[in-house]
């Protein structure tokens, strides 16, 4: 069991709390039994798993899992567990993975699809990554400038179905949606608060674009001029505006139940 905090591998774990040190080593931080978990029902090539002596008890089958397949699997103290967390209470065990590629290939049979601008709540992109999932998103893409997508709360946040989703990262949005528009008559949907279209009036059984902004700012005004539909998220009085991650799962819903009903 490894018990000290010099030990050079705990050492070099304690710095991937830091984004500079996993993007330096091209690492995820993986911290919960039910990331973890979700890792191993896909097949994620784990490297360095620490856990608890207490830990490997409590879940045996999953431990003996990390033995046979992650490349190295460590029993440490429940302190040394607690110095390499980012989290203030942690469960037990902890991981390291390859990070994944962020170019996201072009999807000729897209169905439905997310372009987040600007996004910086890991909270809400982990929330709207989950919803995603739920409601068979194909593909989400995350503009430059915007939370890191393997920000260790983001994947914490999609309570394990970061691994389920086609993910990448754009450095030109623009190109993308009219990639899209252009080649596969995609529609591309923005919310605005003034639109007079609801977005239960919207068919969402073709195939579809959704654009969602930054939480202060909104969608900025280059990609809102590339919507084919403009709708609104109907509101109470008193009432200015909705997390992003609720208004993205109304929209993902919708979708889902209108494709439900045409089966």
């Amino acid at each position: 069991m490894l018990t000290s905090l010099q030990n050079p591998l705990i050492k070099q774990l304690r710095k991937l709390g830091q984004s500079k040190e996993r993007k330096r080593e091209n690492l995820l931080l993986l911290e919960g039994t039910n990331l973890i978990e979700s890792a191993c029902q896909v097949s994620y090539p784990l490297l360095t798993v620490c856990c608890t002596e207490k830990w490997a008890q409590n879940y045996p089958f999953l431990h003996q899992n990390l033995l046979a397949n992650a490349e190295k699997v460590e029993l440490v103290s429940s302190e040394v567990l607690e110095a390499i967390a980012t989290t203030v209470n942690p469960d037990g065990v902890i991981a390291t993975a390859h990070r994944r590629e962020t170019n996201l290939s072009y999807n000729p049979n897209l169905s439905l699809g997310l372009v987040l601008e600007k996004l910086q709540d890991p909270g809400n992109l982990g929330t709207i990554i989950r919803s995603s999932v739920a409601t068979s998103v194909d593909n989400l893409w995350l503009s430059n400038g915007s939370v890191e997508l393997d920000n260790p709360k983001v994947l914490r946040a999609s309570v394990g179905q970061w691994f389920r989703l086609q993910m990448g990262v754009s450095d030109d949005l623009i190109s993308l949606i009219n990639n899209y528009k252009s080649s596969q008559n995609v529609q591309v949907i923005a919310t605005l608060p003034q639109a007079t279209k609801t977005y239960w009036e919207l068919d969402l059984t073709k195939p579809s674009l959704i654009l969602l902004g930054n939480e202060s700012a909104g969608l900025s005004e280059e990609l809102t001029c590339l919507a084919d539909e403009l709708v609104t998220i109907p509101l109470h009085n008193g009432v200015e505006s909705l997390n992003v991650g609720i208004a993205a799962s109304l929209l993902l819903y919708e979708a889902q139940r209108q494709r439900t009903l045409i089966k």
